[in-house]
């Protein structure tokens, strides 16, 4: 199914725009998954890339979760209802939608600890390299990440940031991991995953991915790109809910050599043989670590199972059509007052949201807001919309930009509540 959107002849406002955008909802392949969500009522939801919505099969799933496994079968669940083998029973499936190997993905933890995880185990195992890769701009944690391991492990290990266009040309044999986001969580920029592993392995280094903004928003071959190493988040548009554990991703070749520096009970060979000295289990296994969240699991599978119904290639044609238009009508209504696209252009490759840059992005996406557009903001001036093809219609698109344009024609957001910065943006 494609999405076509003639740019040139697409019309910004009017009847003519209402005709284009019912024509493609109506021949949406996707449109019957926005009914297996909930979405309130009077709401346009653009920040699935930072909270994916509820699914309806998710209260159902943990409230038998919580009353028949945890009510009636009380400790018999770790064995009766499988609860001990959750983290790679759900990693298995993840590994479905990422193009991994089932036994190459468990669910562990957060992606955080993930990533320091993996930083302190491909450290560990390349003593003589003492050069951690990145880019100025990635995401926090997984710079934050790279700089506590550092300090920990010490012995002149550093982190060198190169920009993206530059970053090839800086591994050297003395790369230990090159550590990026595939899909930049503000511009939605995409790194090309096969092309710079191959640079890397050429130098001996390896490759540790963020797929945060990926999975379940683009399509991914870990295995196909020969990757090594990736982590993941179970919240955003895989709809595991608020805090919802994340994954990670150790290709084959790696499980015997890399090691957890996190030795918990079960990453453990033998966890209930209850010995003293720690010998790390075979395959992925080794990489969890405490007790996994049995509740926070159930919800993150029902959402991961509704993945396993889609075809990502579709998925990833309806959010090219989606941000086309979204930057089109944005382009077109919005310029004027000083919003300016950040990020890749229409019709390169991007992941799944768009995002503006405005002097007054945080008071404007408060307006938003409070008129029941919701996006978010990323300091310094970044204003970010996802969209989330399972259940964001292009109509949905069209009142977002109706409503961003008269925030800005009318300047609602210079009201006093817009102007103060809540402790989540």
């Amino acid at each position: 199914m494609e999405f076509p959107l003639e740019r040139a002849h697409l019309p910004s406002t009017g009847s003519a725009l209402f005709e284009t955008v019912a024509a493609l909802d109506a021949a949406d392949p996707l449109a019957r998954y926005r009914e297996r969500f909930f979405l309130p009522d009077g709401i346009t939801y653009l920040d699935g890339n930072s909270l994916g919505a509820l699914p309806r099969a998710t209260p159902a799933r943990v409230q038998a979760v919580m009353q028949e496994e945890w009510g009636t079968g009380l400790i018999r669940s770790w064995n009766s209802a499988d609860w001990i083998g959750a983290p790679q029973r759900v990693g298995g499936k993840i590994a479905r939608i990422v193009g991994a190997q089932p036994h190459e993905v468990v669910v562990a933890d957060s992606t955080s600890v993930n990533l320091s995880k993996l930083i302190m185990a491909v450290l560990a195992a390349a003593p003589h390299r003492t050069t951690v890769l990145s880019e100025p701009g990635n995401f926090p944690t997984d710079l934050y990440m790279v700089e506590t391991a550092l300090a920990t492990v010490g012995g002149g290990r550093r982190l060198q940031l190169a920009e993206r266009e530059q970053l090839v040309q800086q591994i050297t044999d003395d790369t230990a991991l090159v550590l990026l986001t595939h899909v930049h969580y503000k511009t939605a920029d995409v790194y090309d995953m096969q092309a710079l592993t191959a640079a890397a392995h050429a130098k001996g280094a390896l490759v540790l991915w963020d797929l945060s903004h990926s999975v379940g928003a683009v399509p991914l071959a870990l295995n196909t790109c020969n990757a090594d190493l990736a982590v993941g988040c179970g919240y955003k548009f895989l709809n595991g809910g608020p805090g919802a554990p994340a994954f990670l991703f150790v290709a084959e070749r790696h499980h015997q050599t890399l090691v957890s520096p996190l030795g918990g009970w079960m990453g453990h060979a033998r966890p209930f043989a209850f010995v003293d000295a720690y010998e790390p289990a075979p395959g992925i296994a080794r990489f969890l670590c405490g007790t996994p969240p049995i509740l926070s699991l159930a919800a993150l599978e029902s959402g991961v199972d509704i993945h396993l119904e889609v075809d990502m290639q579709v998925v990833s044609r309806k959010a090219q059509a989606l941000a086309a238009l979204f930057m089109e009508l944005v382009s077109a209504r919005c310029g004027a007052y000083g919003v300016s696209l950040v990020g890749p252009p229409s019709g390169a490759p991007r992941g799944s949201h768009v995002s503006f840059r405005h002097p007054e992005g945080y008071a404007i996406m408060q307006a938003l807001i409070a008129r029941g557009v919701i996006g978010d903001f990323r300091a310094p001036d970044i204003m970010r919309f996802g969209l989330t093809p399972l259940y964001l219609r292009f109509a949905d698109v069209v009142q977002a930009v109706n409503t961003l344009e008269d925030v800005l024609r009318t300047e609602s957001w210079r009201a006093s509540e817009f102007q103060v910065r809540q402790a989540v943006t």
